[in-house]
């Protein structure tokens, strides 16, 4: 745990730079499992993988303990970078004292349980300490960053008209089949991963520091609230978390909130990113009063300890992002530290919507307005050290790094992507891109 008077970087130096150049506890101690397609990642910037039905059969443990993760487990013991990792080195490798995800994600465990796995052998089996876990896709919304992977609505755009077309990059791949693949069983009581899960859960359950149900939209999913149910039976001090658009019907956020008055401890995370009219487009099925209401509502009626914004970064949202956090501070304001703090996530695929796929004059054009609005906000009561890290992290990322990725394409031929999509997103979801964004991105938009 990072000390009180410690900054980041300190915390890195004292703890981490010790075991290795390259560690990251995430590996071992962290995960998100998608159980409806049997697919995990250690935290939210590789690439998910597949686990094995035969091996889980064997050990439900390796839901978790992938060949995978133990390969990646093995070269951080070493000190060296796991290819799969390259978000975090490429912050890193802007500035060597750069803060990257993998400093948030180890800080968050003990120290004791840190020299555990820095000696561990790496093949060796670890129960998680903190989950993030999905049973299937069900969501009310189709966001245009999302696909039908992990939404439904994404599947009946799919299905209804078909896949999207014209693309000159592999970036559009997403969005060119159903992603069958995604939910290859007919119920969740056929799903050999869902039924491993719960062989795992009582041992599980005693090393678990958190868990984490995301989506789809979790508040759809039945499965979900068997855990309100089994908590309410076995009270326990498990942090339990959940994901959520806060879309849904104000029914279901009544029932979220009434169910947990009987957790111990709860903490909700939504998402969002940029305001109005500029969200609703880039969120397709947001009414923005409609989450700004449930905000407010889970706020004063729920008995939780914080709610969290998770922030998507992409190429459009950065047109209403200080917006945004300004309504997020405006919340801490009034509702003190059960409003929790916003966390930046840099998006990279599909590379035509990253923020550095933009011509270089509006990217720099962001990031003067980023810049200069932080100048003048940093010092805010209303930012935490975590927050100023994001935000100052987003601005050297907008002015330092190129591409996303490594391979990535080439700009131009992204740029006709880019339209190819939107132009077929507009048609099929009654939008329009050119009457929602700022005039200096529709000039250049119309020019491509």
């Amino acid at each position: 745990m990072k000390k009180n008077n410690e900054t980041y970087l300190q915390y890195k130096q004292r703890v981490i730079d010790p075991v290795s150049s390259s560690f990251c506890a995430a590996k071992w101690y962290n995960a998100t499992i998608w159980l409806g397609s049997g697919r995990t990642v250690s935290c939210h910037h590789p690439p998910a993988h597949q686990i094995s039905i035969d091996e889980i059969k064997k050990n439900p443990r390796a839901i978790h303990n992938t060949p995978v993760k133990k390969k990646c487990r093995a070269q951080m013991q070493k000190g060296e970078r796991p290819s799969e990792c390259e978000y975090c080195w490429r912050i890193e490798d802007i500035h060597r004292d750069n803060i990257s995800d993998r400093v948030f994600k180890t800080m968050i465990y003990s120290e004791e349980d840190l020299q555990k796995i820095a000696t561990l052998p790496a093949d060796q089996d670890v129960n998680l300490k903190t989950l993030e876990i999905a049973f299937d896709r069900t969501c009310n919304f189709a966001c245009s960053y999302c696909s039908p992977t992990y939404s439904t609505k994404w599947v009946q755009d799919i299905r209804q008209q078909g896949p999207y077309k014209n693309f000159l990059t592999k970036e559009g791949v997403e969005y060119t089949s159903d992603s069958p693949w995604a939910a290859p069983f007919k119920s969740t009581e056929q799903n050999p991963y869902i039924e491993a899960f719960w062989k795992w859960w009582p041992e599980l359950s005693q090393s678990l520091q958190e868990i984490r149900i995301t989506g789809g939209e979790p508040l759809m999913s039945a499965d979900v609230w068997k855990f309100f149910d089994f908590f309410e039976k076995n009270p326990s001090d498990m942090l339990f978390s959940m994901n959520s658009n806060l879309g849904s019907p104000r029914a279901l956020i009544e029932k979220l909130a009434q169910k947990s008055h009987f957790l111990n401890k709860m903490d909700v995370y939504t998402s969002c990113e940029s305001t109005f009219g500029q969200a609703e487009y880039i969120r397709d099925g947001m009414d923005f009063n409609h989450y700004l209401s449930n905000v407010h509502y889970l706020l004063e009626n729920a008995k939780i300890r914080s709610l969290h914004f998770m922030m998507t970064i992409n190429s459009l949202c950065l047109y209403s992002i200080t917006d945004f956090i300004e309504i997020v501070m405006g919340l801490k304001s009034q509702y003190g530290s059960a409003c929790g703090y916003v966390t930046l996530n840099i998006l990279r695929h599909p590379g035509f919507m990253s923020p550095l796929a933009l011509p270089d004059e509006l990217r720099d054009a962001r990031h003067r307005q980023i810049k200069g609005w932080f100048e003048k906000n940093k010092d805010s009561q209303f930012l935490a050290e975590i927050e100023r890290d994001s935000i100052q992290r987003l601005i050297d990322y907008l002015e330092v790094v190129k591409t996303p990725y490594e391979n990535f394409q080439e700009k131009e031929r992204l740029w006709k992507d880019m339209k190819s999509f939107y132009q077929q997103y507009d048609k099929r979801r009654n939008k329009d891109i050119t009457q929602t964004f700022p005039k200096e991105f529709v000039d250049w938009y119309q020019s491509v």
